[in-house]
């Protein structure tokens, strides 16, 4: 059976650090700093998981307590919030733990997190590599990276994101957990395009999973925000103590914008899901008549070359299907190709209801010619963010845009 995020966690998972909230509706709490308690004599006295009262924002702060207690029920694990997903990217280099002579692990204040002597990537969110290229001017030492399938070494840290930016393909998070935990490494799974209940990268072997909030968790197009979950307390107190001196705490406001956007997160995503799936179904049959030479419901053939979603993959070399992990349905992100380059800078503005626009997860439709954002990336290359429309509207919507891109002449 799939797993099912219960919705009354999203109303009342931070009722253990927000008892007494008297409004239905959680209040905007801006408040930088607050009132001494005599008690109190040092923050040490305080439990920055578990505040009986705040003391300054950069520590804890109303919202932002109760939405990663509600972030941790919902992505199973201790969620810590950031300014943004790129800095909860550059926080995962950000502390370590190292083995001290009398033999205790203890976590340390030191220069990074998992201190990876190599970081095995592949692709995805170009954002990222550059996070990577920043982590490596903060060190003396050479920080290699390299691809994923290769062999792996102690030390190694792999970074998988699934499904991967932007074409919405699965990779299989537990044939590289195993793999890097043969060698001790660490495996930090970016499940950005597939949080729950779509995907559970703590069930396939993850050490450590990252969301950017400002994506589906956000799902407004209306915050920044970046989500590490980890599996012990142990490791949310560091991350929490590295994040005050980074100084990559999420605002107040922000916050508050993510914790009303809890409340309607999993009748969000599962509407997204199913309405992407029957998308990417019809664009499929589109682009299966184009190999053809024949037309399909109204659109001509030339004009969409393939479809890359997970739900398209089949079954690997290894035997993976991406059905083995995508439990509670398929991503609501993924990319087209177009026939040339001129088709797909056209297309989005061709649009009535996709909105030609960068970001993803929100609850409207975008689309975007990705070449504009990675100018790495395939200039024939699309990338849709399905939203909470209608089907059949965007169905007739992307219709009438691949019409138009082979009937009317390219402006661009």
């Amino acid at each position: 059976m799939s797993p099912k995020i219960k919705s009354t966690d999203l109303l009342h998972g931070d009722a253990s650090v927000n008892r007494e909230r008297i409004p239905v509706a959680p209040s905007i709490s801006v408040s930088t700093t607050f009132r001494a308690d005599p008690k109190m004599l040092s923050l040490e006295d305080v439990n920055m998981r578990n505040p009986s009262r705040h003391v300054y924002s950069r520590y804890t702060q109303e919202t932002s307590t109760s939405v990663e207690h509600i972030l941790g029920k919902v992505l199973d694990g201790y969620a810590v919030t950031y300014a943004s997903g790129l800095a909860a990217c550059f926080a995962v280099n950000k502390s370590s733990f190292d083995q001290l002579d009398h033999g205790k692990l203890i976590w340390l204040q030191a220069l990074v997190f998992y201190k990876p002597k190599r970081i095995a990537i592949r692709g995805g969110y170009w954002g990222c590599h550059n996070t990577i290229e920043v982590y490596k001017k903060c060190r003396d030492a050479n920080v290699e990276v390299i691809d994923f399938d290769e062999k792996f070494q102690p030390g190694d840290l792999c970074w998988v994101e699934t499904p991967v930016n932007p074409t919405g393909e699965s990779r299989d998070i537990q044939y590289y957990a195993d793999k890097i935990h043969q060698v001790g490494g660490k495996l930090v799974v970016d499940s950005t395009f597939a949080p729950p209940p779509l995907q559970y990268p703590f069930k396939l072997g993850a050490d450590c999973i990252l969301h950017s909030a400002t994506k589906y968790l956000g799902g407004h197009s209306d915050l920044l925000a970046g989500v590490l979950v980890v599996k012990t307390e142990a490791e949310w107190f560091e991350l929490h103590s590295d994040r005050t001196f980074l100084g990559s705490m999420m605002g107040s406001l922000e916050s508050w914008l993510l914790l009303r956007s809890m409340r309607t997160f999993d009748l969000r995503v599962l509407k997204q899901s199913a309405t992407a799936t029957k998308l990417v179904q019809w664009l499929n049959n589109v682009a299966s008549a184009t190999a053809t030479g024949s037309s399909f419901d109204g659109v001509p053939a030339g004009v969409l070359k393939k479809v890359c979603h997970s739900s398209l993959q089949g079954t690997d070399s290894r035997g993976f299907n991406p059905s083995q992990q995508m439990e509670g349905g398929w991503n609501a992100t993924f990319s087209i190709l177009l026939s040339t380059p001129e088709y797909a800078k056209e297309l989005p503005y061709l649009a009535k209801y996709f909105i030609h626009a960068t970001s993803l997860g929100g609850v409207d439709s975008l689309m975007e010619y990705r070449a504009r954002a990675d100018p790495k990336e395939d200039p024939t290359l699309v990338r849709i963010s399905v939203g909470l429309e209608d089907f059949e509207d965007l169905r007739d919507d992307m219709r009438q845009a691949l019409i138009r891109c082979k009937t009317e002449k390219t402006k661009l």
